[in-house]
């Protein structure tokens, strides 16, 4: 089943006097339960799509829809709502708030869904468990590695149920020993949960695991090939 279905998609940045077609006429979907990879060189425009793809930015022209409804047309509260709902952020730099436990890192977004405190905490607490930190709950981002602190991104994806998790570089600031425990977690969670999981990434390791490789150049789709 598609969830994603992507028109005509066109970005253009303005850098002095030139144009810059960050992204370039494409058209794309998605189905429920990829795990897919979006590759290519430095300014390919892999991170301005996942940008579009999270309402974080608006095409210059061409649509994406969710459902069948068109994302590109929300505004305010009604593009907050569709994230709020629909999406999980992971970051290459981990967007923790360093005031806050791990344990109310997770819990916040589900705060803002205006899940009560008894099941937000108990939602919480199975995350970071499944993500292998049942024992730092109230360690803070400052106390945690870079592994952990990326394992805490993941839990505060999963948290408020997205339909899908854009990961733009998720790997990319960790050693190969967190980098395949946190891929591990994220294929698991994408088999046993059936979570779409759309990675932005110039890492082999998560080339290596993804289902389905898309390859960008300049803006445009170069290839789309689905492991067998």
């Amino acid at each position: 089943m598609k969830i994603i279905e992507i028109n005509h998609l066109t970005k253009i940045y303005q850098a002095g006097d030139i144009q810059v077609r960050a992204l370039d006429n494409i058209d794309l979907s998605f189905e429920q339960g990829e795990f897919a990879a979006v590759v290519g060189p430095s300014g390919s425009g892999k991170t301005t799509f996942l940008n579009m793809l999270g309402g974080l930015d608006k095409p210059d022209s061409g649509e994406i829809k969710v459902d069948g409804q068109s994302i590109t047309s929300l505004k305010g509260s009604k593009l907050v709502n569709y994230r709020l709902q629909n999406i999980g952020f992971v970051f290459q730099s981990y967007n923790l708030i360093p005031v806050l436990s791990a344990l109310e890192n997770v819990e916040l977004i589900m705060h803002l869904q205006g899940i009560n405190k008894t099941e937000r905490r108990k939602r919480a607490i199975e995350l970071l468990e499944a993500v292998g930190l049942g024992d730092r709950l109230n360690s803070r981002p400052s106390k945690l590695s870079g592994g952990q602190q990326q394992r805490v991104a993941v839990a505060r994806a999963l948290a408020s149920k997205p339909r899908f998790i854009l990961a733009d570089e998720p790997t990319a600031n960790l050693d190969s020993v967190s980098a395949q425990t946190l891929l591990e977690i994220m294929e698991k969670l994408n088999k046993e949960e059936n979570i779409t999981f759309i990675f932005s990434t110039h890492d082999q390791r998560v080339v290596n695991r993804a289902r389905r490789i898309i390859t960008m150049e300049d803006g445009k789709i170069k290839s789309d090939e689905t492991k067998i």
